[in-house]
């Protein structure tokens, strides 16, 4: 049986909780959801927060309490923050905040750092100095040109090999299939990418399980799906989390965090 780290994105930028009432969006209720998601067999959290309004952020301040939040309730859970600007934020943005927390880990879209190469330089320069590690964001052909041109002209360092494949998107709805898969893999196959991916809508599941296959990375969770495959609705994060790590279980497959609990003699 294989083993394979899965990441959970709990909320992302844009669902209320009147979209759904198990949305996780204070603090508080973002860190319980690490730990059951974690309990669930997740080995990582891709952050969002919200102002006070529930509002999408990228306030330094918030991204701090978040992620002590997170180590308490869930210790050992790596933790990704987000820089998407969900129409909100600038490059400018962007950069204060990859300056100012200097994260283990972040995703950025290439398609949003391309609105100023010349800010979005400096953003993949400090994360090159404090050692974050970024993930791409890759909605389709357009941002994998935009990345294959940047890596030429040294505006990413070639070293961040590490791209995250959406399939399906938000707005307008467009749910992902797992034949979306093929033409990312085809068009990056000189790259040498890290890739992972994510999937709208309720075959977000059997995406994931086709990505495994592939040998790709893994994210789940309510940012982009809330729906099993029958198009009813999970009540939560974790209760999606378990649902994939059973189906990968049967196809032979076994969450690395649920390894790592099995070696150190905890009852599964």
């Amino acid at each position: 049986m294989t083993t394979y780290h899965l990441m959970v994105a709990p909320n992302g930028a844009r669902r209320r909780q009147a979209d759904h009432a198990g949305l996780p969006l204070r603090t508080a209720e973002i860190a319980a959801t690490a730990a059951a998601c974690q309990r669930a067999g997740a080995d990582a959290l891709h952050l969002h927060v919200r102002d006070r309004d529930g509002g999408h952020s990228l306030d330094a301040g918030r991204y701090r309490a978040a992620m002590a939040a997170v180590a308490e309730a869930a210790p050992g859970m790596a933790i990704q923050i987000t820089t998407e600007s969900a129409g909100v934020f600038d490059v400018a943005d962007q950069l204060a905040c990859l300056e100012t927390l200097r994260p283990a880990a972040a995703s950025v879209s290439i398609r949003e750092m391309a609105r100023d190469w010349r800010l979005a330089s400096r953003a993949y320069a400090v994360c090159a100095e404090a050692g974050t590690e970024v993930q791409h964001i890759l909605y389709g052909a357009d941002c994998i040109a935009e990345l294959r041109g940047a890596y030429a002209r040294g505006d990413v360092p070639v070293q961040m090999r590490s791209a995250i494949f959406v399939l399906g998107q938000y707005a307008p709805p467009r749910l992902a299939h797992p034949a979306e898969l093929r033409p990312f893999l085809a068009a990056t196959a000189d790259l040498d990418l890290d890739w992972g991916l994510c999937a709208f809508g309720q075959e977000e599941h059997a995406c994931l399980l086709a990505g495994l296959e592939a040998g790709g990375q893994l994210r789940i969770g309510f940012e982009n799906n809330t729906q099993a495959a029958d198009g009813s609705e999970y009540p939560d994060n974790a209760a999606s989390v378990a649902a994939f790590v059973a189906l990968a279980r049967a196809a032979g497959h076994r969450p690395h965090m649920m390894s790592v609990f099995s070696d150190q003699g905890t009852q599964l």
